[in-house]
């Protein structure tokens, strides 16, 4: 990706010039460990710092120390950390900022996961509301504080600082610079054991060693109480600090979760269905299954046997909730040591049954299935089996959840979601035929509110008494087809970042007019029509065309070879290109013309007695009638929004269709109505044309007035929306034209579209001429 500074030039034009060769020293190092994408979240990041004009040091801060952050935990946190420092900067000073950019490559190194460094800017964020006083000597002592401390433990000390001096501000100051007796108290009380990040390296140099493979670790925030690792994606889980356990170390106690977990993976073949099971059934098949695996894993390395086994021989002083969860670890015990007998004839008879039939059934986990209902039984004969919050409570602190284990079948919303509709709200379409139709209708103009709605497969007319009906009864009834919703982001210019899933796009069915009204639109501008038919002849492909004159054509040129042989024999230079190439000329292009219909396309614009919309329509037609007698494949829809939630978007004529009488009938129905939400409108249209094979790809807006919408009262927001919509689809290959007949436009379509990628219409009435010729320039 190439690097350009140009743009960081005016940040840093009051800075000494070695501050800008430090910027531009730090893209290149940032350049060999971040991707295209990472880069540019890194390039927009450090624009929108600037634009804060906290001084150079903040965003000299942010370049120096992202690279560092992106390798420890990924490039996706570059915006998280932008974003954070968007939040702080109305809170505090931009020296803490600088200060918390300082931080970031302890606090990833440290925490070593995404999730838990997105955590600690969130602790950062509400400290700054708690105790702001409290920020800058924390971050100033931070590099010891997450030596000692898991993130959980951090937020409980910094927590406790910021309640218990709220009103004494110097000795808050000292709390939080670890001055204080409190603090080193309190730092040494939530000091753990063992942390995950200072054993990582040695976990996964000890499961490569047992299976000759890698797994993937990353910690987990153990900050709840029955907390325990799990297995997502393939990626084992472990609590970001552990405790030594009677005598068993935390080194140990990570390495005995570890190989728990990769035991899972290597001795699983299939998922456990989870169809008809009760969440205990699922325990108790689980624990099962928890020493099928075991087994599988002591047999290659017998080592494991005793890892495992000291860990079950536990036995806690603190008396159980309920009496089951301690027959439940001694029997985990018996399941992994036979002589390990439980001193119930029960339990010791399945546990005997167990080791008697793993050996042939090592690798099925069906057997854990029966044994585990087994299990389930035993305790359901006498009433034993207590809730799932306390069978959870088992205290044997290696074992995963098992949510790996298990497979569930997922909901088909499409079968089923309708059935979780209320009544009220559910509209069934009925398709019926001419007499039903006639003999059971009771409700000839039912409204959207209608829980049935009556289709004829006809397009059956009702009777009336005054006049020839003009409306089916299918165009009356019902609600007209809407399409699920399509969601966008939206660029939000003042913190200069997404807003997720912000607009919503429906499409809607168009509805039809008169087709002769378009056709009396191309009769209307005849001689317009003609000069559009010699456009036609001219941008239309020329097929096969004889390229002569060249060196190294294809075939001989007879007539170039002779006046070659001529000039020889009269002893003259002769011309050494004597061959030519048959050429295929062809058009690689495809079109949308999107088109504006919000309110404003129904006034009278100054200089014509026609409205906005029946210009606008006759335009279409006309360049509608060209492109069509090109060849080149393009679509012609419109749009309207009422709201973020209700972009209102129309197809008249689809890619695939041709400019028939169904589509001039959808183009004479479309009206006028709502507002201009533009950049959603943009992004859905280009999300069309980019399924389109053609390499050249054109968006031909027609609008007569800047992006706006009822809901948002910045006028700059959309402007700047719009604006980022038409950089993404310039990145994907989309370039973006916009013909405007606002009168005002220079002062923001430039801004908007670009220097050469727009057109202002001076008189509208000659809107229906100039957008053909416009093609014709764009394409020619």
């Amino acid at each position: 990706m190439t690097i350009d500074l140009e743009d960081y030039r005016a940040c840093f034009a009051k800075a000494p010039p070695e501050t800008f060769e430090t910027v531009e020293a730090q893209f290149h190092d940032a350049a060999r460990v971040m991707s295209a994408a990472g880069l540019s979240d890194y390039m927009e990041g450090a624009r929108a710092l600037c634009a804060l004009g906290r001084g150079h040091d903040l965003v000299l801060a942010f370049l120096e120390n992202m690279p560092a952050v992106a390798r420890e935990c990924g490039e996706d946190v570059i915006r998280d950390c932008v974003g954070a420092a968007m939040k702080l900067s109305s809170m505090t000073s931009g020296d803490v900022i600088a200060l918390l950019f300082a931080s970031l490559p302890t606090a990833a190194r440290r925490l070593g996961d995404p999730e838990l460094l997105r955590g600690y800017l969130q602790l950062i964020h509400q400290l700054s509301a708690k105790a702001s006083r409290g920020l800058r000597p924390m971050l100033g002592v931070i590099d010891e504080l997450l030596s000692k401390l898991t993130l959980s433990g951090l937020k409980r000390w910094a927590n406790f600082g910021a309640d218990a001096y709220r009103r004494d501000l110097a000795n808050l100051t000292k709390y939080f610079a670890l001055e204080s007796a409190d603090a080193r108290k309190m730092l040494q009380q939530e000091r753990r054991g063992t942390l995950f990040i200072d054993t990582q390296r040695k976990l996964n140099f000890y499961l490569r060693a047992l299976w000759g493979r890698d797994f993937f670790l990353r910690p987990a925030a153990a900050d709840y109480e029955g907390f325990r690792p799990y297995i997502a994606d393939h990626v084992l889980h472990l609590p970001d600090a552990v405790d030594d356990i009677a005598g068993v170390s935390g080194h140990d106690l990570y390495r005995a979760m570890t190989a728990h977990l990769a035991a899972h993976i290597q001795y699983s073949t299939a998922a456990i269905s989870a169809e008809q099971l009760s969440p205990a059934q699922m325990f108790f098949i689980g624990l099962i299954e928890d020493a099928r695996v075991e087994y599988c894993a002591a047999k290659e390395f017998p080592g494991l046997s005793k890892l495992w086994g000291n860990l079950l021989a536990l036995r806690n002083e603190a008396k159980p909730e309920h009496p089951t969860v301690a027959a439940l670890e001694s029997f985990a015990h018996l399941l992994s040591d036979p002589a390990a007998l439980t001193g119930n004839t029960a339990l010791d008879a399945l546990g005997a049954k167990f080791h008697a039939g793993i050996g042939d059934n090592a690798g099925n986990n069906q057997f854990s299935w029966d044994l585990g209902l087994e299990l389930f039984h035993i305790f359901a004969a006498t009433r034993d089996v207590p809730s799932l919050r306390i069978l959870n409570s088992l205290r044997i602190p290696y074992r995963d959840d098992n949510r790996f284990a298990w497979e569930f079948e997922e909901f088909n919303w499409d079968a089923h979601g309708a059935e979780y509709i209320p009544a009220s709200q559910r509209q069934v379409r009925k398709y019926v035929s001419v007499m039903e139709m006639a003999h059971e209708v009771d409700a000839e103009l039912a409204g959207d509110d209608a829980q049935e709605i009556w289709v004829c497969a006809d397009n059956f007319m009702p009777y009336e008494d005054a006049g020839e009906a003009t409306t089916s009864f299918n165009d009356m009834w019902g609600k007209d087809p809407v399409s699920p919703p399509f969601h966008y982001p939206e660029w939000d210019y003042q913190v200069q970042l997404y807003r997720p899933d912000w607009a919503t796009v429906y499409e809607h069915r168009a509805k039809k007019g008169d087709p002769g009204a378009v056709d009396d639109i191309l009769v209307e501008h005849k001689p317009i029509a003609h000069r559009i038919r010699r456009i036609i002849d001219m941008l239309s492909p020329a097929g096969v065309q004889r390229i002569r004159n060249m060196e190294d054509g294809d075939e001989i040129d007879i007539n170039a070879a002779v006046d070659a042989m001529i000039a020889i024999r009269t002893g003259q230079q002769p011309n050494p290109r004597i061959t030519m190439r048959n050429v295929i000329t062809s058009r690689d292009l495809a079109v949308t013309v999107l088109l504006d219909l919000s309110e404003s396309t129904n006034d009278t614009m100054d200089g014509s007695d026609k409205t906005v919309l029946e210009l606008t329509r006759e335009a279409a037609a006309l360049v509608a009638t060209a492109i069509e007698g090109i060849g080149d494949p393009f679509a012609l829809h419109g749009f309207a929004s009422d709201g973020r939630h209700d972009v209102q978007y129309y197809r008249f004529k689809d890619w695939g269709q041709s400019f028939n009488d169904e589509a001039k009938a959808r183009l004479d129905g479309m009206t006028g109505g709502l507002s201009t939400r533009m950049g959603a409108a943009l992004r859905h249209a280009g999300a069309g044309l980019l399924k389109q094979a053609e390499r050249r790809k054109l968006i031909l807006l027609v609008t007569d007035g800047e992006p706006a919408d009822i809901d948002e009262r910045d006028p700059q927001h959309l402007r700047h929306d719009t604006r980022k919509a038409v950089d993404e689809l310039a990145a994907k290959g989309v370039m973006t034209y916009c013909l405007t007949l606002d009168p005002e436009a220079d002062r923001y379509v430039k801004r908007i579209f670009g220097a050469n990628n727009y057109t202002v219409v001076d008189h509208v009435d000659r809107l229906p001429e100039q957008l053909p010729t416009l093609f014709a320039s764009l394409t020619g």
